[in-house]
């Protein structure tokens, strides 16, 4: 019987769950398209809020050619732990690309005083502004996001659908349990697993 490790590399490593690098699973009734129409309703303005690993980051950078297929520019600012200003400078306001709409991944990290400049900013050239955080920062909110066990199941069978083995149900529940929810941490968590198994099954040979 197979194990599904020999001559297959990490399905948990980095380049396999970035964000982009999975499908994003919407929530059963709420589409793409209608988050880009709510959006579009609200002036191009809105958070995305969840907690750690929730998803957020994912769900942003599948936005991104949704927006685009409307008819917007989109620019992507994401901000890393600790990070406290925008990585690169904000376009020059252009006429010709029009609705321009920010994306900034970890909004709540600017300041407060940066929050407020970079809104008036955007109100005074007529720009859209989607952000991430975990909790509300005033804008309307597009989506909530609360991840469970059968979403990180999903999540999982879509990174092994082409490994015959090696991890299972049982091993994404206690990682998503220990993880509590975090479905980042728990990808991490089943990547030290997946390695610990080549190992042993390497050492049994």
């Amino acid at each position: 019987m197979s194990t599904g490790f020999s001559d297959q590399s990490n399905p948990f490593s980095s380049r396999y769950v970035r964000p982009g690098a999975i499908p994003f699973f919407f929530p059963e009734g709420c589409p793409v398209e209608s988050l880009v129409e709510r959006l579009r309703e609200n002036g191009w303005q809105g958070e995305i809020l969840g907690g750690h690993g929730s998803g957020k980051s994912a769900l942003l950078a599948h936005l991104i050619p949704a927006l685009q297929q409307a008819g917007c520019t989109t620019h992507l600012y994401v901000l890393h732990e600790g990070a406290t200003q925008l990585p690169e400078p904000l376009p020059q306001p252009d006429p010709s690309q029009m609705p321009l709409v920010l994306l900034i991944d970890g909004y709540e990290q600017l300041s407060r005083w940066r929050r407020f400049h970079l809104r008036r900013l955007c109100r005074q050239a007529g720009w859209g502004l989607v952000v991430t955080a975990h909790r509300s920062v005033g804008l309307p909110t597009l989506i909530r996001l609360r991840p469970d066990l059968e979403l990180a199941q999903k999540i999982v069978g879509w990174l092994l659908r082409e490994v015959p083995a090696g991890i299972t149900p049982e091993d994404v529940a206690s990682a998503y349990q220990a993880c509590q929810g975090d479905l980042r941490e728990m990808l991490f968590t089943l990547y030290d697993l997946w390695e610990r198994r080549v190992r042993d099954t390497a050492a049994s040979y």
